[in-house]
């Protein structure tokens, strides 16, 4: 299905140098911000006590969060977990104050506001289970990107394989700077966002590189460049539609999902945007600069008489 269809190519190749300086500063500039700020880890990373509490009625947890607010914590995680009524509070580390502590501060301000409010579990997250979370992530990280590599390396060619992996993980290191340079908080669900966000950008540069491959098959007196700005130009609809349409899903998660999902949805809105970007200016032109040609993906064909060719001279 397309909106539109534009006619004639456009000439990204011819500004991909500039648009890769303008990669690399972002790119640089992230890495500094997450080696000089660092990430801003949840509950589950860092450590801390986690509570369930339970309500008659069905909880207003913007005025949860106030009230737990209203006792020092800065940034407090408050959801709902099972039904409406039931709630579960994350609260970070305290110097000076043990996790029994904690959670009686906590429930008599929330009694206070609500008499009503029963205790179901406390438990205290040590540091142990954030470093056994922070290596599962990076593991699963680290497969994701390996099996992006092998895969398009199989299904296209290895330069392919490289320049994806390169712009994926261009995506992935800008929305960790954007995480470490505004000091949002970095939890699981961020983690989850992060990942989807490698498939979701591996896709992109899968559609443009089929084209680029049925491009070099159907015009063979193209240089790489226009082969290249015609798979580009050829999927602009299709990429319209698609990332308008899941940018709608994820700003409707981010605008009324709550606290619980504004971070989650954000980072997938950060990958979106620059997914995109990186598809057409970080990926494509990596695949340019590695020297992908022709011969790369389209075997030529055997010529009559071809030794090397099994049937050749055969008769019917």
């Amino acid at each position: 299905m397309e909106f539109f269809r534009i006619r004639k190519d456009i000439p990204f190749m011819k500004h991909a140098l500039i648009f890769n300086a303008i990669s690399f500063i972002t790119f640089a500039l992230a890495v500094f911000f997450l080696v000089t700020r660092g990430l801003h880890l949840s509950v589950e990373f860092t450590g801390g006590t986690v509570m369930e509490v339970a309500y008659s009625q069905p909880a207003e947890l913007a005025k949860v969060r106030e009230t737990v607010a209203g006792l020092g914590y800065a940034e407090v995680q408050v959801q709902n977990f099972g039904t409406a009524r039931d709630v579960m509070i994350r609260l970070p580390v305290q110097k000076g104050v043990t996790s029994a502590q904690q959670s009686e501060q906590v429930l008599g301000a929330l009694k206070a506001a609500d008499p009503e409010v029963t205790l179901r579990r406390t438990e205290f997250v040590g540091p142990q289970v954030g470093e056994e979370l922070v290596h599962g992530g990076l593991m699963a990280l680290a497969m994701v990107v390996v099996g992006i590599v092998i895969y398009l390396a199989f299904r296209f060619e290895w330069k392919f394989g490289v320049a994806a992996i390169i712009a994926n993980l261009h995506d992935v290191v800008i929305i960790l700077g954007f995480f470490a340079f505004f000091q949002w908080e970095f939890s699981l669900a961020v983690l989850a966002g992060v990942l989807a966000v490698l498939g979701y950008s591996v896709n992109e540069s899968v559609v443009i590189f089929d084209r680029i491959r049925e491009a070099f098959r159907k015009y063979r007196k193209m240089t790489t460049h226009e082969v290249i700005d015609h798979a580009i130009t050829s999927t602009m609809s299709r990429t319209i539609i698609t990332h308008a349409s899941t940018e709608a899903m994820v700003l409707s998660m981010f605008f009324f999902g709550g606290p619980s999902l504004h971070y989650f949805a954000l980072a997938l809105t950060i990958g979106i945007l620059f997914g995109i970007y990186s598809s057409v200016f970080v990926a494509a032109a990596i695949a340019m600069w590695l020297g992908v040609k022709r011969e790369d993906l389209v075997k030529p064909a055997k010529k009559e008489g071809d030794p090397n060719d099994p049937h050749a001279g055969a008769t019917v």
